[in-house]
């Protein structure tokens, strides 16, 4: 017969493994915490995070140390969600974040327009990309996109939205793909004969 499991409390000593963890503040990094926002500021500059009920944010010592006020199944969500925001935050505005999208494909290629983009990638037409407000471009020969802030969730979207222009395609690789995507190749019709 099966085993019914019983569904155990868990008490204080159990906290997030993420949550628990401290966050060390890097030289120059500050760390302000009122009940609507968190705010860190770096060398790079200032980002925000909400503040989220039953979720208080200490420092000390030159570390950030996350708690929550009670066990609820939300609560304990938070816990482990806002020290991975803070770290992020203190990581963006002390060294940045960087994303990298390589152009594959004959014809293919990207040049600055203002502080946007162009890129030819096999359309009858090109493609602008609009600058974002907190994101630099960077162009590396004519094949190499660079993307660079302070926000991990904007870099990696701003990357995510680029790529998804023109998705690599499975028989030959072309496309937009990450620095260090492997893209998984189909074998086309020749190879069933």
């Amino acid at each position: 017969m099966w085993a019914v499991r019983s569904s155990v409390k868990f008490g204080k000593e159990r906290m997030s493994r993420i949550g628990r963890k401290s966050i060390a503040l890097p030289a120059g990094v500050t760390l302000t915490s009122s009940a609507t926002e968190i705010v860190v500021k770096g060398p790079k500059g200032e980002l925000k995070i909400p503040a989220l009920a039953g979720i208080s944010v200490e420092v000390a010592d030159g570390k950030v140390q996350v708690s929550r006020s009670n066990e609820e199944r939300q609560t304990r969500a938070y816990h482990g969600l806002i020290r991975s925001l803070i770290e992020n935050a203190v990581m963006g505005v002390h060294e940045g974040f960087k994303k990298t999208l390589k152009l594959v494909g004959t014809g293919y290629r990207v040049a600055t327009r203002g502080q946007g983009l162009t890129l030819s990638l096999g359309f009858s037409h090109p493609v602008n990309v609009d600058a974002v407000a907190g994101v630099k471009f960077g162009v590396e020969g004519n094949d190499t996109i660079h993307i660079e802030g302070i926000d991990k969730q904007l870099v990696g979207q701003v990357a995510a939205n680029i790529r998804k222009i023109r998705p690599p395609e499975p028989y030959k690789g072309k496309g937009v793909r990450y620095e260090d995507e492997v893209v998984r190749r189909k074998a086309g019709k020749a190879a069933t004969k």
